[in-house]
């Protein structure tokens, strides 16, 4: 069995986010004998074409253009389903970030086709995707098909999926195509960007160390900060101490935050309510601490200690700097 595979590579500045190589890995799976495509737009992406070569993609399809600079749903939709006419893929994949949900949701509705969201399994079984994915805060998973025909699409959570093996070298046909759209015939305009200086990306974290309502307030993070530094994690936290302004919104992990999937999360001074639980259940290895012995974070961890976060954070931090060193 052999299928023709799309995956839209989301970049930003030139960098493609890990997710699409990871899309990328499965695409290699699903296709078989058949050709995994690289979509890659926006400006200056040639860097970004090499990659996704050397990631597994057999040729790429790229736009470049003012329009596509930064994703837009209505300039981008319109390219995507254009592509998808035309070139009638069997399968269109990619990460089930905000733009990759709005992306492939936008172009499954134009060409009248079937989509499964934020996939941790997916299989192709006589010409059709079949897919596991969490549902009700995670506590459920959903074995779904798509029975339509045309094309079908998917968008894959992060770090459910193994990347290919980087292959230096590797090279393919590229075909560059026009944007759809012009500037006057697009109704959003981006009129600002701001950038988090520094840390690691929540999303790609293989760990995450959070705090919770535990910590007491702002300067109760300092000690989760330092774990991470040492463990070169990223900084999570409950929608209670993002509540309380203790830290900013972008480093909410739950149901009103971000999904992720770490290798190792440690959760500090969280009670575990199921909104946040809904964001970190399929972490694979979870640590609790907490001095509440009866808190619903020990019910997911593997591992957990009934104590002061503020004693066993430090202690950690130093074992680890030693260890590590």
């Amino acid at each position: 069995m052999s299928a023709n595979v799309f995956v839209w590579v989301e970049q930003h500045a030139g960098k493609a986010l890990p997710v699409a190589w990871e899309a990328l890995g499965l695409a290699r799976q699903l296709a078989g004998e058949g050709q995994v495509t690289a979509l890659v737009f926006g400006q200056g992406v040639d860097a970004v074409v090499q990659e996704a070569f050397a990631y597994g993609a057999d040729a790429a399809i790229k736009a470049e253009d003012a329009t596509l600079e930064h994703f837009r749903f209505e300039p981008y939709v319109a390219l995507l389903t254009k592509l998808v006419q035309e070139h009638q893929p069997n399968i269109v994949l990619a990460g089930a970030t905000t733009a990759g949900r709005e992306l492939l949701a936008g172009t499954a509705a134009d060409v009248e086709a079937g989509i499964l969201t934020d996939v941790t399994e997916l299989t192709l079984e006589a010409g059709k995707l079949h897919a596991v994915r969490p549902v009700i805060g995670g506590k459920v998973l959903s074995v779904e098909t798509i029975t339509a025909d045309g094309p079908q699409f998917a968008t894959l959570r992060a770090r459910a999926f193994k990347a290919a093996e980087r292959v230096e070298g590797r090279s393919g046909e590229v075909h560059e195509v026009a944007a759809v759209l012009a500037e006057d015939a697009i109704p959003t305009k981006i009129t600002q960007i701001e950038e988090t200086e520094g840390g690691v990306s929540l999303t790609d974290a293989s760990i995450i160390v959070s705090g919770g309502r535990g910590v007491g307030g702002p300067e109760g993070f300092e000690p989760v900060r330092a774990l991470a530094e040492v463990l070169g994690a990223a900084v999570g936290a409950s929608r209670a101490a993002v509540d309380a302004g203790w830290i900013p919104y972008e480093h909410q992990v739950g149901q009103t935050g971000k999904v992720v999937s770490p290798d190792l999360y440690i959760a500090a001074g969280i009670s575990g309510a199921i909104q946040h639980q809904a964001g970190m259940r399929t972490s694979k290895v979870i640590v609790a601490i907490n001095t509440d012995p009866e808190a619903p974070i020990f019910k997911l961890a593997r591992y957990g200690v009934v104590d002061d976060l503020f004693e066993i954070l430090p202690a950690l931090t130093e074992i680890f700097k030693e260890k590590l060193s």
